[in-house]
């Protein structure tokens, strides 16, 4: 059954202490996430065995490390990370930055952190 999804009804969760997350699907094989970091946040580097994912920046602009190599992310831009490879998302401004996480199959029980 399909349903309208958005942040005001989504699944929330918080990570890092400050960062914000809403799960809009929440499958096996998909997941997409909405995120919030505030200014001056970071991921911690880690990778995924399995899952491929996408980074899209709704707002604000983000660094996104990949494998050593520093992506700055505007509004409306993206990266695909594949499976295997480091990766560290960062705020690295002072406003918020908020961005899509699309990941497949989902990164649950998937993720070796690296710090």
């Amino acid at each position: 059954m399909s349903i309208k999804i958005s942040k005001e009804n989504a699944e929330h969760y918080i990570w890092g202490g400050v960062c914000d997350g809403w799960h809009l699907v929440k499958g096996q094989e998909l997941s997409v996430i909405h995120e919030r970091m505030p200014g001056q946040t970071a991921e911690v580097r880690h990778f995924h065995e399995r899952s491929r994912q996408f980074f899209f920046v709704l707002s604000g602009q983000a660094v996104l490390e990949v494998e050593g190599v520093r992506h700055i992310i505007g509004s409306q831009e993206g990266v695909e990370v594949p499976p295997g490879v480091s990766h560290q998302m960062r705020n690295e401004g002072a406003g918020a930055v908020e961005f899509l996480v699309i990941s497949q199959p989902t990164t649950r029980g998937d993720r070796i952190n690296e710090e």
